[in-house]
């Protein structure tokens, strides 16, 4: 029994260190921009706030701000509420992404 658990923790740490990463929306978006800033490490950071406070169409969102920020003004003008909602997310988001990537 023990040699069959042993056996199975194995795998599944080989399994989470072998497994390719791959690039959130937000993480892919942050590496194509022309910020000179963009490194994979922040860009990487910055994903990992991504999934931890934002659903997937919120971080899709987020990728297209990088393309065109004048995206993000738009949402940020609009008056619906559920542009407002988001906007509430997107600023909770930046705010824990700031303190937790600029380290």
């Amino acid at each position: 029994m023990k040699k069959s658990l042993s056996l199975a923790v194995s795998a599944a740490l080989f399994m989470a260190v072998a497994a390719p990463s791959f690039a959130g929306p937000v993480e892919s978006a942050c590496l194509r921009s022309d910020r000179k800033q963009a490194s994979r490490a922040l860009c990487g950071c910055i994903q990992q706030v991504a999934d931890m406070t934002l659903r997937g169409s919120d971080q899709r969102k987020v990728a297209r701000f990088f393309r065109d920020p004048d995206q993000a003004q738009k949402v940020k003008m609009s008056k619906t509420a559920s542009d407002d909602a988001f906007w509430e997310r997107y600023q909770a988001f930046g705010a824990q992404a700031e303190a937790y990537c600029a380290r």
